[in-house]
């Protein structure tokens, strides 16, 4: 492959639309090629900003907003790095041979749960939990009858589990459509699944360009709410579970195309695997990957998308466990204990311009045996304040 210049005519560039905390590490991977970053988001100095060429704030949901920075900036490739944001303009900008990674149609299915859900279960035929889709809350109550409680209920479009909840009986059912209100900004259309008693869940994350199909092992998670609490890899699993992981994630992977990471979601029970969810980038529970892998989930994106080999050769098993911010601060700082970075740890900050209770502003890395990787990791992140 030819590397060029950044800042030159001939530069290869990407956009990175959403510029969160792993939009920054795609970004700081690129510029290790030489590749031009644009960082745009919502808001101003997103961590990916700090570190991009360029940076820009617009309504990403705003098509012409949208396709009128694409035409400006004209990248090589364009890199959807969140949920929220106008699948007609990448389908516009896709036709106007703006190349979209993976591309406008995986965007489309894996930005809606319901589209993912349909196209896994009904289209694929993979193994998924029962589910049923709604608009009301009488339709909630109806849905939940049929699919009996414990279900899990989500939004059809959030990120980071935002919304989610877990109904146990009736009575819990309107307070379920309120958390799904507030991070919708309204109830919209929502997915009631059946809650799979699983013995554990993973991320599979799975890599593919031209020149094939690649696996990181696998990650075991702890989410709350929907959002990662604490990560691990790799998930001590089956060899014929993990196969049979594997199996679905190339299915499900080859039947979206394109290229880039995926980080694709199972539930585990008694050895089946039932498909989950699934995100066409680089996954918040593979931020392990920093110190477990030479590549990271995020260099390995990268080199998807420019279609290099996607080798890579593990260091170890490791843990990664995220801070969320007690306070509220227009100028955050943390405080972090100097014993966090040693020989086999160390903290990302993210350097987000704000905090408020709840959102993640850095993560511990820690590399050892699993078990001790986890409360070593778990540890840093206890000490960790902020203000």
């Amino acid at each position: 492959m030819t590397f060029t210049t950044t800042l030159q005519k001939d530069a290869i560039k990407i956009m990175l639309l959403g510029s969160g905390e792993l939009g920054k590490e795609v970004a700081i991977e690129a510029q290790r090629l030489g590749v031009e970053v644009v960082a745009v988001d919502k808001y101003e100095n997103a961590p990916a900003h700090l570190v991009a060429n360029r940076s820009y704030v617009i309504d990403m949901k705003n098509e012409t907003a949208v396709l009128e920075l694409i035409e400006k900036e004209k990248p090589t490739y364009v890199l959807p790095e969140v949920e929220a944001i106008s699948i007609s303009a990448l389908f516009e900008a896709e036709k106007r041979g703006f190349h979209i990674i993976p591309n406008a149609e995986a965007v489309n299915k894996t930005m809606n749960r319901k589209n993912i859900r349909v196209f896994a279960a009904e289209e694929l035929g993979l193994k998924t939990s029962n589910y049923e889709f709604v608009t009301t809350l009488d339709g909630l109550k109806a849905a939940a009858s049929r699919i009996q409680f414990p279900c899990v209920i989500k939004p059809v479009m959030s990120s980071s589990g935002h919304g989610q909840s877990i109904a146990k009986t009736a009575n819990d059912l309107e307070k379920s459509w309120e958390i799904a209100k507030e991070a919708r900004g309204d109830a919209s259309e929502l997915i009631v699944e059946a809650f799979v008693p699983f013995d554990y869940e993973i991320t599979l994350l799975t890599v593919r360009n031209e020149t094939g199909t690649t696996f990181c092992d696998a990650i075991g998670h702890v989410q709350k709410d929907g959002d990662f609490i604490l990560s691990w890899q790799p998930m001590q699993m089956s060899d014929s579970s993990l196969q049979k992981a594997k199996e679905i994630a190339k299915t499900v992977t080859d039947g979206l195309g394109g290229r880039g990471i995926f980080g694709v979601e199972f539930f585990v029970k008694d050895e089946e695997v039932y498909f989950s969810e699934l995100s066409p980038r680089p996954h918040d529970t593979g931020m392990v990957t920093l110190i477990t892998q030479s590549q990271s989930q995020f260099a390995l994106h990268v080199r998807a998308v420019l279609g290099l080999p996607l080798e890579y050769t593990t260091y170890g098993s490791g843990a990664c466990s995220a801070y969320k911010a007690i306070n509220e601060s227009h100028n955050p700082v943390l405080e972090i204990p100097d014993e966090a970075f040693s020989q086999n740890s160390f903290v990302r900050v993210f350097g987000k311009p704000e905090s408020h209770v709840g959102r993640r502003m850095a993560v511990s890395l820690v590399l050892d045996d699993v078990e001790t990787a986890k409360q070593k990791a778990a540890n840093i992140t206890a000490q960790i304040t902020d203000k």
